[in-house]
């Protein structure tokens, strides 16, 4: 029971440093860099995908056994598709503002490579409760990036911080830079210099726990590089 417990522990904790999907395994970039200009809109899409992550580990773990390997990736993007529509609708309904925030990066959680990464990496091949938390840490790690990200990026930017979700659009504290913010940070630019600087800040925490640095000149990384790799022999062959 003891090592059971740590086990699920290890699987959930391996989310934060180790196997981060943004700072460590540099998945899910594109959303990353496009909804982190703002705390509320950050963190909305972590939360969004953690759900989907969370169902869609679960469901492809318990139906593991039913789906053909031939016809794993549909299966899987079929489930994933289906609870990305259901948390859609979810925040179209209850949570319009945000809805509006993330626009087409909401939907576009259906071909996030951090979910159906995991569930090609782990749930695919794992029992339903260690994918739960599988999905639960990976899902925690995903929105602990998005948020510290969007904190930066909104902080330097704007000079506050403003979550209209939880004040009526009211800032959190007054404007620290008066009427000069560092605008650079809410574009492009600065999206990528805090990114790099984020990942970097990963690798040295990493390294001090002997792990590797982050390899960003390759798709190893990617739990699906197998998967791309064997397709790619098997097209050279024929």
């Amino acid at each position: 029971m003891a090592e059971n417990k740590r086990s699920l522990f290890k699987e959930f904790s391996k989310g934060f440093i180790d196997e981060n999907p943004v700072l460590r395994l540099v998945l899910g970039t594109c959303p990353t860099l496009a909804v982190s200009t703002s705390v509320e809109s950050a963190v909305g899409m972590g939360i969004a995908a953690s759900i989907v992550l969370i169902c869609s580990n679960i469901a492809i773990s318990a139906l593991r056994k039913l789906i053909p390997s031939k016809v794993r990736i549909p299966a899987y993007i079929v489930i994933i598709a289906s609870f990305v529509t259901v948390v859609q609708m979810l925040v179209n309904a209850f949570v319009p503002t945000l809805n509006e925030q993330l626009g087409v990066y909401l939907p576009l959680i259906v071909v996030n490579c951090i979910i159906l990464g995991r569930a090609e990496a782990f749930a695919g091949k794992n029992n339903v409760l260690a994918s739960a938390f599988d999905g639960l840490g990976m899902g925690v790690g995903f929105t602990t990036a998005l948020f510290c990200m969007g904190f930066i990026r909104e902080f330097l930017g704007t000079g506050t911080i403003t979550i209209s979700l939880l004040n009526g659009g009211n800032a959190l504290f007054p404007a620290v830079f008066g009427d000069n913010p560092m605008t650079i940070f809410i574009l492009a630019p600065g999206g990528f210099f805090v990114f790099g600087m984020l990942i970097a800040l990963a690798n040295f925490i990493a390294e001090k726990k002997g792990k590797k640095a982050a390899q960003l000149h390759s798709c190893k990384a990617c739990p699906m590089f197998e998967t791309c790799t064997s397709g790619e022999k098997e097209a050279e062959e024929k």
